[in-house]
Order: structure tokens, then C-alpha cells, then sequence
């Protein structure tokens, strides 16, 4: 039989982790494209790739407020 409250937090980690992995990837594209090409190719968007990816990745920290240590009854 599963235990729902591991199962909840299981949950609740995976997802965090999915968030955390997407808004480290943004933050990466942010860096690596203009050090690929060049970087005078540094533009207003690689900002916005970067602050989206530090948004992401800050919510992948509030979400992990969600972990219960028991079950509402």
C-alpha cells in the first residue's frame, strides 16, 4: 500500500525539480548563446532569458514549501 504523504512529497519534488531544470536551462541559454557566438551579440533578450530563468528557478524553491511532514486529517 502507498503512503500518500511520501507519495504527495515525491510528487511535490519532481515538479519542483521540472521547474528548477527548465529555469536553469533558460538561465544556461542565456549565458552560453552570446559566449558561442559573441559577445557583442548581447542584447535586451538575454537579459530576459536570464531573469525568466531566475524566475523559474526561484518558484521551483516556493513550490518545495509544499512538502507536508503529515497528512491533514
Amino acid at each position: 500500500m502507498r503512503d500518500p504523504l511520501v507519495t504527495h512529497n515525491e510528487r511535490v519534488k519532481l515538479f519542483a525539480g521540472f521547474i528548477s531544470a527548465i529555469g536553469l536551462g533558460l538561465i544556461g541559454f542565456a549565458i552560453l548563446r552570446p559566449a558561442v557566438e559573441d559577445w557583442q551579440n548581447v542584447r535586451l533578450t538575454t537579459l530576459w532569458w536570464g531573469a525568466g530563468g531566475l524566475a523559474l528557478h526561484g518558484v521551483s524553491h516556493y513550490i518545495l514549501r509544499y512538502i507536508r511532514k503529515e497528512m491533514p486529517q
